[in-house]
């Protein structure tokens, strides 16, 4: 069997061929709920894991802004998949960025070429969960090892990882951040929620119960507040506004389509086009350095837009589009990830606001 051509660029035609793939993986993925193993197999026959790896390590290194070109992509095509892509990103880049060459040298190779799949659990130290008095994964040392206990609430794909990036708070209020082995024992990976929308993405938590690593996979720590530490430091920088960008995409390409024989459409599908362009250039300006807007102001006009472009997809459809299997309605689900996953209070204040009437 002939192996795809490789994708070096975001502009490469073979980034079409994937993505009609993954456009149609979606339809099916939404309605069985199931890990999408031969979609992420074909990321990796093209070559999609290679973007986000320094060349040392059998990647590509993309820039940061052909990376938001490729998941402006992916993320129209399929936001299940990219969703997932992102997490096994944030894994590698956390790896990357750490001084721990035993860890690099045993996953990043896998990782690269799709032998491995990764994953990160870190969302309770940054919006989930913070505010409860007692941290939710402890660690605490033994020796030259350290003993996690506790879960970690929010974790993608945890039933098909080999490896998860996790954080985890000391007695002391310091923390780290370690490479852990999904075969640990004391590892458990209970079967994950069914979802409101990307319930294929296997996001949920993970429990451990007193699992002993050794010193020497730890990442980064013990340090206060890891998350800030070293290069790959942050909690998904322009990622999560991208993949609200490329859904909005689809859902105004679904309204230009549709106006061609419905007239009455073509002005709401020209302002979105145009509001989805605008935000477009700012996450490239934005990954190209430029100060264009703020991180925090992008997301809160990504949140707005998906919300309101797939439900003027899903008016436009009328009632096919409320029928399970009809991509509108499949959208509009997946828009409201958006004001749950990572959202800072700031954000998630302002789309309120603006859902209530409320002038910012």
């Amino acid at each position: 069997m002939q192996l795809p051509p490789r994708i070096t660029s975001p502009d490469h035609p073979a980034l079409d061929d994937l993505c009609r793939i993954l456009a149609a993986e979606a339809v099916r993925l939404d309605d069985r709920d199931e890990w999408p193993a031969e979609a992420l197999r074909l990321c990796g026959e093209y070559g999609v894991y290679r973007w986000f790896l320094p060349e040392a390590w059998g990647g590509l290194a993309w820039s940061e802004a052909d990376l938001v070109r490729g998941y402006l992509r992916l993320s129209a095509a399929s936001l299940v998949v990219t969703f997932i892509l992102t997490q096994r990103s944030g894994a590698c880049s956390r790896i990357v960025g750490s001084e721990n060459a035993a860890v690099q040298d045993r996953w990043l190779f896998d990782l690269a070429s799709g032998a491995a799949f990764a994953t990160v659990g870190i969302s309770h130290l940054t919006t989930s969960r913070r505010h409860l008095a007692k941290p939710v994964l402890t660690a605490r040392h033994d020796g030259s090892d350290f003993i996690l206990d506790g879960i970690s609430p929010w974790v993608t794909g945890a039933p098909a990882a080999d490896m998860v990036v996790l954080g985890a708070t000391l007695d002391d209020g310091r923390q780290i951040l370690a490479a852990v082995d999904t075969d640990r024992p004391g590892f458990v990976v209970p079967p994950p929620p069914r979802l409101v929308g990307l319930s294929a993405s296997m996001t949920g938590a993970v429990h451990l119960s007193d699992v002993r690593i050794p010193g020497n996979c730890v990442l980064a720590g013990p340090i206060e507040n890891v998350m800030q530490a070293g290069k790959g430091a942050g909690t998904g920088g322009l990622q999560t506004s991208t993949l609200a960008v490329g859904l909005s995409h689809a859902a105004i390409d679904y309204l230009e389509a549709e106006s061609i024989k419905r007239p009455d459409l073509t002005g709401p599908g020209a302002e979105l086009r145009r509001e989805q362009l605008t935000l477009s250039d700012n996450l490239l300006a934005l990954a190209d350095g430029e100060a264009v807007c703020t991180s925090e102001d992008l997301r809160t006009r990504a949140n707005s837009l998906v919300l309101r472009a797939t439900q003027a997809a899903l008016g436009a459809a009328k009632g096919t589009g409320y029928v399970v299997g009809h991509p509108a309605g499949r959208w509009c689900r997946e828009a409201l990830f958006f004001l749950v996953w990572s959202c800072p209070q700031a954000v998630l204040s302002a789309n309120l606001c603006e859902l209530a009437g409320i002038e910012g």
